[in-house]
């Protein structure tokens, strides 16, 4: 596993460079975070009375949940196409597809679409297993114990469904642009019981349930397939086109049932990011959580001006996964949290 991992870096960094991309890196500790109500990240602190203190005094910093705060700086001075294979740590995130420390590869194209991205997507995932493959028959040509890995080839191309598309396949009728108590209805009616942190009026989280628990089921047989458009409150930092029902532009891609990433045609106006921060932090302190910070030297680089882009966050641990066949994220990992 430790040589396969090395040549799969290998090839993620080939394809992008070949593809005119570069490849930056950005800080892992810093006092900007993703503000995000479902997402924790890992605090530390500062030394006394150092640069890194804050305005008001303080010094905290934070391990990044992603580096899309700084790669959108960089975008915003005059960087076009780059690409970061580097370390995210999420806290609480625990399990068979979940390690609090996990290897990212994001990346950045100015002057592009969320469609041009999903392209991008496919190329890179078709040929990561297709060179999982190699490596393997190799190695078992040189080891005739070692039993090879069997799995279909990804069939091309991947198959796309819009999020209501999707809904209408698996309950019989699209849901985006429905109110909360619609959702609920419709929960009952498919026998979905709801849990008691659920509030009535959450929209977003009446989606999300049914989409768990109803809808990423029936995807879960498709060996590869993009979920596109998004209901708007579920937009993060992705541009929303103002159709009827308006949707967020944002795509994710499932393999075999197992998101591996997330694109968006990547929001560039900063007051809205403002509102959206605002918005995340009421829902931070609606749950108990701690407040995040409201300001950030990306919020400073968007008003100077974010160009017209889209991005992309894959997990490479869980694409190696799915790759490999492998049961659980443990088994891809050097080190997983438990033996870290």
């Amino acid at each position: 596993m430790l040589r396969l991992r090395s040549e799969l870096l290998e090839f993620t960094r080939t394809f992008f460079r070949s593809r005119g991309f570069w490849e930056v890196e950005t800080p892992i500790l810093s006092r900007d975070v993703v503000v995000d109500a479902y997402l924790e990240p890992f605090v530390t602190r500062a030394q006394a009375n150092t640069a890194c203190a804050k305005a008001d005094g303080t010094d905290e910093l934070f391990l990044q949940t992603s580096p899309e705060f700084a790669m959108k700086r960089l975008l915003t001075c005059g960087a076009s196409a780059i690409f970061q294979i580097t370390r995210a740590f999420r806290r609480g995130e625990i399990g068979q597809r979940h390690n609090p420390e996990f290897t990212i590869v994001e990346w950045y194209h100015t002057g592009t679409t969320y469609h041009d991205q999903m392209d991008l997507v496919e190329e890179l995932v078709g040929g990561f297993f297709e060179r999982v493959q190699i490596v393997e028959q190799a190695a078992t040509s040189k080891s005739p114990q070692k039993p090879p890995v069997r799995h279909e080839p990804l069939p091309r191309p991947f198959e796309r469904l819009t999020y209501d598309t999707a809904f209408e396949r698996a309950v019989g009728r699209p849901v985006i642009g429905l109110g909360a108590a619609e959702l609920a209805r419709l929960a009952k009616s498919l026998k979905v019981e709801a849990p008691p942190s659920l509030a009535a009026d959450d929209v977003d989280g009446w989606l999300n349930l049914l989409l768990a628990l109803v809808v990423e089921p029936v995807l879960a047989p498709k060996p590869a397939l993009f979920l596109y458009d998004y209901p708007p409150g579920q937009a993060a930092l992705a541009q929303i086109r103002p159709t009827i029902p308006a949707v967020a532009e944002r795509f994710e891609l499932y393999l075999a049932g197992i998101e591996i990433c997330n694109g968006y045609q990547e929001l560039t106006d900063a007051d809205e990011l403002r509102r959206r921060i605002a918005a995340q932090s009421a829902l931070r302190r609606r749950d108990g959580n701690r407040p995040l910070p409201a300001q950030s030297r990306l919020l400073d680089a968007m008003d100077a001006g974010l160009p017209p882009c889209a991005g992309v966050a894959l997990g490479f641990d869980r694409l190696l996964m799915s790759a490999t066949g492998a049961a659980s994220l443990a088994d891809v990992l050097v080190f997983p949290f438990d033996r870290a």
